[in-house]
């Protein structure tokens, strides 16, 4: 592999500091962090949220943001010329997150590599209004065409097969597992006891998550766990659904609702949690369940697209199928009764977790950037 420094141009609708930061930001962050720190340049191109700078540099990466959710799409192809114009890029980033910016499109100074968390389909129709799910939609058909000659990364087989029922060949796309940071998730000292049945969702609140679903299912685990509580760490737009929807059914003195946590205070709930459940219909990948599970916490999450891989059924965790309530509330019911379940699923998720590191993940991802670098020169 060549020792050349390489400057990498990121195109992503959000950075690690916008206030709805998600799994794929964790993501982009953590493995361009590391290549800054091997000595590469990484300048960022990605949206505006009120409040924030337009400017600013995180470990040692370039920020320049413009536009906001509804626009930033639009704008990011002259932000992104601007940069090419006035600086020597060697690769193109870019994080097909949301909606496709279609960079091949844009611009032909530098080869474009394709970051795919995992792409909606039609399940963004359970998030968005009409017109704006089928906006979204009607881009994602245009990718097998717009990124014909491009390279892509992607978090799971399924989304690599996903890809390839739209028309990717998929000799031009790789698996590329996501790390954690395992100096901060580490199974805490329990002294032989067991954490109290507290049942959690960590992440963004969003509609087709279908957090509602374990809501739906907890008057069945209350029958046979009376002190089972769930607790929902997060924020979003979907917050105040669920908060009427637990005042409707009558538990909200058993659901609560901690708003977006991080460091310490993120790190504390994880460490008071019995299981963490997951109930998407499709995920890219499933990173906290990873990050959970290298702190010995089973998952009970749907049988879907990403969290099949990322929960081995019946050995760090359970599957259940999409939507099934009852079938989700046996399962969780199970891991809050069975201590020895419990355990050994616990067990079995440090050492699971114990597979995945940022530093594979960056040279993983270095490796097919010089073979995306490579390709471009050879054809030029």
């Amino acid at each position: 592999m060549t020792c050349a420094k390489r400057h990498f141009a990121v195109v992503s609708y959000r950075d690690i500091r916008h206030p709805e930061f998600g799994g794929a930001e964790v993501i982009i962050y953590e493995i361009f962090r590391r290549l800054v720190a091997q000595g590469h340049r990484v300048s960022f191109v990605t949206g505006h949220w009120p409040g924030a700078p337009r400017e600013e540099t995180i470990d040692g990466m370039q920020i320049r943001r413009g536009g906001n959710q509804y626009t930033f799409n639009f704008l990011a192809p002259r932000m992104l010329g601007d940069l090419l114009k006035h600086q020597s890029v060697d690769l193109v980033v870019e994080d097909i997150n949301k909606i496709p910016f279609f960079s091949p499109l844009f611009q032909k100074r530098a080869p474009v590599l394709g970051v795919v968390p995992h792409l909606f389909g039609t399940t963004v129709f359970q998030q968005a209004p009409f017109p704006l799910a089928m906006y979204v939609y009607g881009y994602e058909l245009f990718i097998p065409a717009v990124y014909r000659n491009c390279r892509f990364s992607v978090l799971s087989n399924t989304t690599r097969d996903d890809l390839v029922r739209r028309g990717v060949r998929e000799n031009r796309i790789r698996v590329i597992r996501a790390g954690i940071d395992h100096d901060y998730y580490r199974a805490p000292e329990r002294k032989g006891g067991v954490p109290s049945p507290v049942v959690l969702y960590l992440g963004r609140l969003k509609k087709y998550k279908r957090i509602d679903l374990v809501i739906e299912a907890l008057p069945r685990i209350l029958e046979r766990v009376p002190r089972a509580e769930y607790w929902i760490a997060g924020d979003g737009d979907y917050r105040r659904e669920l908060e009427a929807l637990a005042a409707d059914r009558g538990l909200a003195r058993h659901v609560r609702f901690l708003g977006f946590q991080s460091g310490a205070e993120k790190l504390e709930t994880l460490r008071k949690t019995r299981v963490v459940v997951y109930t998407s219909p499709k995920e890219g990948w499933g990173l906290s369940v990873i990050e959970a599970g290298a702190m010995g916490i089973p998952c009970v999450a749907s049988n879907s697209p990403g969290l099949r891989e990322s929960v081995c059924h019946e050995d760090t965790g359970l599957l259940v199928e999409h939507g099934d309530v009852p079938a989700l509330a046996n399962a969780v019911t199970r891991l809050l009764e069975e201590d020895d379940l419990w355990s050994r699923m616990g067990e079995r998720g440090i050492e699971w977790a114990a597979e995945y590191n940022w530093d594979r993940s960056a040279a993983e991802t270095l490796a097919l950037a010089e073979e995306a670098i490579a390709e471009w020169k050879r054809h030029r």
